[in-house]
């Protein structure tokens, strides 16, 4: 750092803020992975051993997307009372703790149900009466975990929306959410390079373990690193008065209640914006979890690729590449408009989520065109879901630019709330639709495939226009820019 000249030359600007969205990324990616840990290896390694089938997965799924809503309605409401620094210590010890139990899930079943053995799980005669009570008991314990792990990830956005409003000026928001929000393609993409290798290498208990076991390590850098850009003994005065830009011209008092004056929990439900948000997420979060969860299995299903065989992971891996790389520019697209445009935050971001609403129009054609190739699925739900990426970051730019920074992180847990039950919806829905099309074969049909293909096609048509629809909806409800005021 430069220090002040005796000339009066100012020091050189600091960029801790940079750092600070650094850490934010990879809690996000540690998040991510120990959400994927599931996904990466139920069909391949967990499934055979407890009997489970796509309902059951798809249950663990929903449910786990339900516990996620209902927690994050007040997820968000405890952050902006804990603080970002100890709310985001909880948070992230609370699902580190839950993705390391899930290793004991297996020999809980076992001693439930009074079995010696993993061969023993293995051998158990398919439909049979012990194998529906392995599934039974197994599904309860994973739901219990699952539980667990939605209470401390759901308090993973709000705390991180809440840390880059603290940090970055409106103009830039949205560029610094798309590089944390980034961390969750980063966890998709390192996820069948390591949990499929760490599951046949030492089982699907250690995956478990080892991965969660990162998010204790993150604890303490943030516990060393963080605090508010103001207290930051890493922040001089020139990064200080660039993070505080949008506060020229007021007074102290108003910038005091900006940072202090909450609006009451149940009052957020009276404004538009609250609604224009919660819209966003409901149409669309579950359109990213539903790939998340069982794209893996799709692949391996569908073109019999396995998550650890090296062409499922290169599909995998192909799809997440492309949604990290595009995901990032999305951030950048508002501040080209705000910047070379002269337009307001709101509108640029807006004029921004239009165009990545188009993105996931694409997905129609994955289904098509994989009786080609596996490598257009990937690459097509890769370019659909970077397209969530880019939109999700600017939707979520969107409450720092309109709501006290001492509420944005309850407007993000209520909106998240809304995601999740979106989520449940979507991915309860596909397990249910999944084995009813594979048990009917080709008495179901759908845009001219059969049986499980056609589930797929009509889920990928979902997915298709969900973020037009929320869009048009988000515009009606908040046509301008319009900020709250306590």
């Amino acid at each position: 750092m430069d220090i002040t000249s005796n000339m009066g030359m100012t020091a050189k600007k600091t960029n801790w803020r940079w750092v600070i969205c650094s850490l934010l990324f990879f809690a996000t990616t540690i998040n991510y992975l120990d959400r994927q840990v599931l996904s990466m290896t139920w069909k391949d390694f967990i499934a055979p051993e407890f009997h489970w089938t796509d309902a059951d997965y798809g249950t663990i799924t929903g449910f786990f997307s339900l516990f996620y809503a209902a927690i994050s309605l007040f997820a968000g409401k405890f952050i902006d009372w804990m603080g970002s620094k100890k709310g985001y210590l909880w948070a992230i010890f609370i699902w580190s703790l839950a993705a390391c139990l899930h290793a004991g899930c297996g020999w809980a079943t076992m001693k439930i149900e009074g079995l010696s053995s993993v061969e023993a799980l293995y051998n158990i005669q398919a439909g049979s009466a012990m194998a529906i009570a392995v599934a039974s008991v197994s599904v309860w314990l994973f739901l219990g975990c699952r539980a667990l792990l939605a209470m401390g990830e759901s308090g993973n956005f709000p705390a991180a929306i809440k840390v880059t409003a603290l940090y970055f000026p409106k103009k830039d928001r949205a560029f610094a959410t798309s590089i944390f929000n980034a961390g969750s393609s980063v966890g998709a993409l390192a996820a069948p390079l390591c949990i499929p290798v760490l599951a046949k290498m030492w089982g699907w208990e250690m995956a478990f373990i080892i991965i969660g076991a990162f998010g204790f390590v993150w604890m303490g850098f943030w516990n060393w690193l963080y605090s508010a850009p103001q207290d930051s003994r890493f922040v001089n005065k020139a990064e200080l008065d660039y993070i505080q830009q949008d506060e020229a011209g007021e007074t102290q008092e108003e910038i005091n209640k900006e940072e202090t004056n909450t609006i009451p929990f149940w009052h957020c439900f009276r404004y538009r914006q609250t609604w224009a948000f919660i819209v966003g997420k409901a149409f669309t979060d579950g359109v990213w979890w539903f790939f998340l969860f069982w794209i893996p299995a799709y692949f391996s299903e569908q073109f019999g690729y396995a998550s650890y065989t090296p062409m499922g992971q290169a599909l995998i891996f192909t799809l997440y590449f492309i949604v990290t790389v595009l995901s990032i520019g999305g951030g950048y697209l508002p501040k080209l408009f705000v910047e070379k445009r002269g337009m307001n935050p709101y509108a640029g971001r807006m004029r921004s989520m239009l165009i990545f609403a188009f993105f996931p129009i694409v997905a129609l054609l994955a289904q098509p065109l994989g009786t080609y190739s596996a490598w257009w699925p990937a690459i097509l739900i890769g370019l659909a879901s970077a397209g969530h990426q880019a939109w999700s970051a600017n939707l979520y730019s969107t409450i720092g630019d309109m709501f006290p920074t001492s509420t944005v992180a309850t407007i993000v847990g209520i909106g998240t709330m809304a995601g999740g039950l979106g989520s449940y919806i979507i991915n309860q829905g596909s397990g249910i639709l999944f084995d009813y099309s594979a048990n009917l074969g080709e008495a179901f049909t759908f845009f001219t495939f059969t049986g499980k293909p056609a589930g797929y096609m009509i889920v990928f048509s979902i997915c298709a226009v969900s973020y037009l629809v929320a869009w048009c909806i988000m515009k009606l409800l908040v046509p301008k820019y319009k900020k709250i005021e306590i």
